[in-house]
């Protein structure tokens, strides 16, 4: 058995039974769509006040009317957020702040793949701004809400980055910090990698600043497997690299409650009290590349991100 006691068929409601989330407050980005649906359900379930974090908020509605229906207790609300644009995310946070809710949990889920080429509105490569910046972003305005909540509530934050196996298929030298906008070296598949490894220097680094400033909050990263959702559809498969589609999980394809399983574990798991800084998958500690643990790298990662962000 596992160290979790759960495996690569456990499901996001197995993951959390006996579990209260009752008092807690959490932010889901992209909750309209696949494991982000399972996960907002299921942590409301569990006695959670969900806030989805979503671009479309007609799709948010169905969501919540469909949790609703199912749990009449859920606390969940909807607020618009396209990670995209820098000045959304500002605004997001602004209105959050403004509603006086704590926050314990943050869930950076929403993500893109294999976009071609594009811009944002900020002239930053889709994949990058929206996978990585805009959650960099997010994460960097409500620390401060986080911090005063886990102050004042004596609870462990928990920051959790929705990575991938993909990080392994990323440019040769990891992230392309002198190209990350350059579409003469741009490649979709590898730069969906560059941003899921994004993801996970982005949380290491924030580990490490959060146990140095000696406050109760845990930043982690996972991969929550190959899911046969929207982003692995037929005819986006038959375009993925090899190599990435075995990184991904080629034969071990899982269903969106097995998907937003180890989400859901690191989220609210007692077991994972303290544990800061690791890469999870199955609901278990795992092993990521070298360059995902590579320290420089992510510094160097955090200085781009900051002077990208304008902070």
């Amino acid at each position: 058995m596992c160290p979790s006691g759960f495996s690569a068929s456990s499901t996001a409601e197995e993951v959390t039974h006996g579990i209260h989330g009752s008092g807690l407050t959490a932010i889901v980005t992209r909750t309209t769509r696949g494991i982000g649906v399972e996960t907002a359900r299921v942590l409301a379930l569990r006695g959670v006040h969900v806030i989805m974090a979503v671009r479309n908020m007609n799709a948010a509605k169905d969501v919540k009317e469909s949790i609703l229906k199912e749990i009449p207790t859920a606390k969940v609300d909807a607020m618009e957020l396209d990670l995209s644009s820098m000045d959304s995310v500002r605004n997001f946070v602004s209105q959050f702040n403004s509603s006086g809710l704590p926050l314990n949990i943050l869930i950076n889920n929403a993500a893109i793949l294999a976009a071609p080429f594009t811009l944002s509105k900020d002239n930053i490569e889709l994949q990058f701004a929206t996978n990585h910046i805009g959650h960099f972003l997010l994460t960097n305005l409500l620390l401060d809400n986080m911090k005063k909540t886990a102050y004042e509530s004596k609870k462990e934050g928990r920051i959790i980055n929705i990575a991938s196996d993909g990080h392994r298929y990323t440019y040769p030298e990891g992230i392309q910090f002198d190209k990350i906008s350059d579409k003469s070296s741009y490649d979709l598949w590898k730069a969906y990698g560059q941003s899921k490894l994004a993801n996970m220097l982005h949380a290491n680094e924030l580990a490490r600043r959060l146990k140095e400033e000696g406050v109760d909050i845990t930043a982690n990263s996972l991969h929550p497997g190959a899911i046969m959702t929207h982003i692995l559809e037929p005819d986006l498969v038959a375009t993925i690299p090899k190599e990435l589609l075995n990184s991904l999980g080629k034969y071990e394809i899982k269903t969106v409650q097995q998907g937003a399983a180890t989400t859901c574990y690191v989220a609210l798991h007692p077991k994972v009290k303290g544990i800061s800084g690791e890469y999870f998958s199955d609901c278990n500690v795992s092993k990521p590349s070298v360059q995902g643990n590579d320290t420089d790298m992510a510094k160097k990662l955090w200085d781009l991100s900051i002077k990208l962000i304008g902070e």
